[in-house]
């Protein structure tokens, strides 16, 4: 994590926040993150992903939720700390910031509710831990956008930010067989390049006007063009350098033995007898 936030996000940050960035010199904007966080913590996710490998008898194991009512208070204190530096962004308690407030709950709602329509047409029931998945999704696509767009257009960035994921991480996953547990690339990455690219759609600068300029919808293409070119400058190379580094550092191995893993991390890397009985088949 030292090594990632050296060589990835403070590049990144500086690139979109830091005064002469690469991609503010440009144009491209984020409001409170969404390129600098959650695009480049899903692009690094994938290559550690891929990097990795999967699980030892990753097929043939069904894995299941742990703790379904830890999930949505989880997902509840998340959404508390959303709100505050989505619209903590705004640097001052003025309108820009109660708009971005607005904007952030407007499609974190549109978004839950998306996936539980998801969840319905497909598996005939709504889940929780669908709906809480659905909350962060929207949070991640409205986090580029928030203090830029109008309140109608945070409704569909929800709504079409959270059928895309739900597609990603239920479908295109178990297509190409990535092992990535916590969905970490189909949410926050796929989200995060969506909010981007919504951002470059939906904006204007009635709202905020330090938009170099308006959105698609109101007939400028530029800035869904620096947008779509911001979402290529993420995480990959400076992630392969991670790998690189921590391998010469921890003598060639980035994962553990077959042995420590069936042993189970928590005893073999932690020295902790947490879960003893849980191997992800319990029923």
């Amino acid at each position: 994590m030292l090594v990632w936030s050296f060589l990835v996000y403070y590049p990144i940050a500086h690139m979109v926040w830091g005064q002469e960035g690469l991609l503010a010199a440009l144009g491209s904007v984020d409001f409170a993150g969404g390129n600098v966080v959650h695009i480049s913590s899903g692009v690094s996710a994938l290559v550690l992903c891929l990097a990795l490998g999967r699980r030892s008898g990753f097929a043939n194991v069904n894995y299941r939720v742990h703790n379904i009512p830890l999930v949505a208070i989880g997902a509840t204190v998340l959404l508390f700390g959303w709100f505050g530096f989505n619209t903590g962004s705004a640097l001052a308690a003025d309108g820009l910031a109660v708009h971005a407030f607005a904007t952030t709950a407007l499609a974190a709602a549109s978004a839950e509710l998306g996936w539980m329509l998801m969840d319905v047409i497909f598996d005939r029931k709504p889940t929780l831990v669908g709906a809480c998945t659905g909350l962060v999704v929207g949070l991640v696509a409205i986090t580029p956008g928030c203090g830029y767009v109008p309140l109608g257009a945070a409704m569909p960035i929800g709504l079409v930010g959270s059928v895309i994921c739900y597609f990603t991480c239920s479908r295109m996953k178990a297509r190409f067989g990535c092992d990535d547990a916590l969905d970490a690339f189909g949410c926050h990455g796929i989200g995060g390049v969506w909010g981007g690219i919504a951002t470059g759609i939906f904006a204007s600068k009635a709202v905020n006007p330090n938009l170099s300029w308006d959105g698609l919808i109101y007939g400028d293409v530029r800035l869904l063009g620096v947008q779509l070119a911001s979402t290529v400058l993420v995480a990959v190379v400076g992630t392969l350098a991670c790998i690189l580094i921590v391998r010469a550092l921890c003598g060639g191995a980035i994962r553990v033995s077959e042995r420590e893993e069936r042993e189970g991390l928590n005893l073999t890397q932690h020295g902790e007898r947490a879960y003893p009985s849980f191997m992800g088949l319990d029923d």
